[in-house]
């Protein structure tokens, strides 16, 4: 018997033939190997674009009724994305779901290769394995960024402490200022703030991603005057998978 990311047991007696996956990130890297097996995914898994299977919803209020009826031999989840309440409900149904808890970049890949090895039981992709070469490495680069990253506004949330963008942030040499107890002393994870405060802040740049909250160069740079702000792709930013490669070179600087 092998264990999740939360430590509950789970045994895999063959491949899985039928998935379900409940996280974007996720699905993006199983379609990676072998995108016929994805028997349900959520209505924001959009990558790959071409994807076709049945949608359960999003990762808040899946169909579970749907999910149950797809008859998945396996079904994945995030502790962050997800409700444990529908984790329940599927396992009360018979349903094998594997919960995944993800807060470092280092963290990420060792859950999908755990998650590859033992729920799926299916070859690890190369770009796994190229992600550790690339994100994985010690000593972290040098700062050479003060950044803020707002994920929403109205009211404004930014990134915090403890959190897979944070730790990503850090391995590019970039200063998140919200993981400081200055600007966040109850190291909350995305702590609401203003508008001011993040302007007046003494970042080098606001990043503005387009999602959760889809920032656009129309929506979100003119509420700066101070503080310089750079559009940027919330992908790149938060997803742990294929992503992984792509961005270490885009984002670097």
């Amino acid at each position: 018997m092998f264990h999740d990311d939360l430590g509950t047991g789970f045994t895999a007696h063959a491949p899985a033939r039928r998935v379900v996956s409940l996280v974007p990130s996720i699905t993006e890297s199983l379609a990676s190997v072998r995108a016929e097996a994805l028997a349900g995914v959520t209505d924001w898994c959009t990558h790959p674009a071409d994807l076709e299977c049945a949608r359960v919803r999003g990762t808040k209020n899946p169909n579970t009724k749907k999910i149950v009826l797809l008859e998945p031999d396996l079904v994945i989840a995030n502790k962050e994305e997800n409700r444990e309440l529908d984790v329940d409900r599927l396992r009360a149904r018979g349903v094998p779901v594997w919960v995944t808890d993800i807060r470092t970049v280092p963290d990420a890949i060792h859950s999908l290769e755990r998650l590859f090895d033992h729920a799926l039981q299916w070859p690890r992709p190369d770009w796994l394995r190229k992600a550790r070469e690339l994100w994985c490495a010690e000593p972290l680069e040098p700062v050479t960024r003060r950044v803020v990253v707002p994920i929403w506004r109205d009211p404004w949330m930014v990134v915090g402490a403890d959190t897979f963008t944070g730790d990503l942030l850090r391995r590019l040499g970039w200063e998140n200022l919200w993981e400081s107890t200055s600007y966040n002393p109850e190291q909350k994870r995305y702590p609401h703030s203003t508008v001011e405060a993040i302007d007046s802040a003494g970042a080098d740049v606001v990043l503005l991603p387009d999602e959760p909250y889809v920032f656009t160069d129309q929506d979100g740079p003119s509420s700066f005057a101070r503080t310089p702000t750079e559009l940027i792709s919330g992908r790149l930013l938060t997803w742990y998978g294929p992503s992984l490669v792509p961005a270490r070179f885009s984002l670097e600087r």
